[in-house]
């Protein structure tokens, strides 16, 4: 979580880390996941999906852009 992305990209393992160590920086992720889980929880950090979405600059924020509603 701590490493750099560059330094994460050589000294990250081959496996899938979840949750991903920069989830909090994600706005791709943090804005849908808000629609649906606004109130989970970050397992290390104890910080809610909204609070680090929230946290993030408007300008990230704003590229986050519906593509569709699915209908059920």
């Amino acid at each position: 979580m701590s490493l750099p992305p560059d330094q994460q990209k050589s000294e990250a393992p081959d496996q899938l880390i979840l949750p991903h160590p920069r989830l909090q920086d994600r706005g791709f992720v943090l804005v849908p996941l808000c629609d649906v889980a606004p109130d989970w929880r970050h397992p290390l950090t104890g910080r809610t999906a909204r609070n680090m979405r929230d946290a993030l600059s408007a300008e990230t924020r704003a590229q986050v852009r519906r593509i569709g509603v699915v209908n059920g």
